[in-house]
């Protein structure tokens, strides 16, 4: 099974990119963040005519999520218990809930997509909304791989965390910034506190999955690692390869992520009854 992750930047942006890659790699479930749509506005033909069935979670034209596989995808789940919400200048157990989260299950693997908040600026209240987001996710995950060791568990998707300095270009241009602050730093290495772990890192040790737009980022190479893979031992015992797709980056109207996918030694329900596409 090849299960991939990317923050695609507008899915109906860049339908062609994604379809067209999909198909190339022979990706089996890909997990989509900032998709920029509702459902109804998702072009799901064009996955549908490339043998992938969709699930996405979109609210407006910011954030949202999704899931596009060749398998059945089951306890489709939006957002995660006690994830936290947010509206700038609000406050209180009625701040509405952005699509962040989306998690499904394909051959007994679970599965979320993930798009963390930004966090906009050190002390921002998006900041504040950040690190809780995070922590509860944190305690969710313990809850999951105490009620079911034995399931392959990932968590992927971009996590707007740059967890070690050499995960950005210069770690100097980005002091007193987000995305390397320590209190963000302490809250990704909590879910290895937890029991994940980076399943990419030890097979692709350097590389960026995001380059800005502007400044020539990406010619000079001045980049970000910030998109991630974190799987169960569940999940890592069955890893067998990785890959961070930087060529994505190029052409015409890419997104500012890359794709990674993983690939895991398990027996899938595919048959080879699929859609061609030339």
């Amino acid at each position: 099974m090849r299960v991939a992750t990317w923050n695609v930047n507008s899915v109906r942006t860049r339908v062609g990119r994604i379809v067209d890659w999909l198909v190339r790699e022979d990706v089996d479930v890909l997990g989509m963040q900032e998709i920029k749509c509702k459902p109804e506005q998702f072009p799901v033909e064009a996955f549908e005519a490339a043998g992938y069935q969709v699930e996405a979670y979109g609210l407006n034209q910011w954030n949202g999520v999704a899931f596009a596989s060749r398998l059945p995808m089951d306890d489709v789940t939006r957002d995660f218990p006690g994830q936290p919400g947010f509206l700038k200048g609000h406050e209180g157990p009625d701040v509405p809930t952005e699509a962040r989260a989306l998690g499904v299950t394909v051959d007994g693997v679970r599965l979320w997509s993930l798009y963390v908040p930004n966090g906009r600026e050190v002390g921002d209240p998006h900041y504040t909304y950040k690190l809780d987001w995070l922590a509860q996710l944190a305690d969710r995950t313990s809850e999951w791989l105490e009620a079911s060791p034995e399931t392959p568990l990932a968590l992927m998707g971009d996590w707007n965390v740059a967890p070690l300095d050499s995960d950005v270009w210069d770690v100097n241009v980005f002091q007193g910034h987000t995305h390397v602050s320590e209190p963000e730093r302490a809250a990704f290495r909590e879910f290895e506190a937890r029991g994940l772990q980076d399943v990419v890192r030890p097979i692709v040790p350097d590389g960026y999955t995001y380059w800005d737009y502007k400044q020539l980022r990406f010619p000079r190479n001045e980049g970000m690692r910030i998109d991630f893979v974190l799987g169960s031992q569940a999940f890592s015992d069955v890893v067998t390869d990785a890959r961070i797709h930087r060529d994505e980056r190029k052409g015409d109207a890419p997104s500012d992520h890359v794709p990674v996918t993983v690939d895991l030694d398990l027996e899938t329900s595919l048959d080879d009854d699929r859609p061609m596409i030339f």
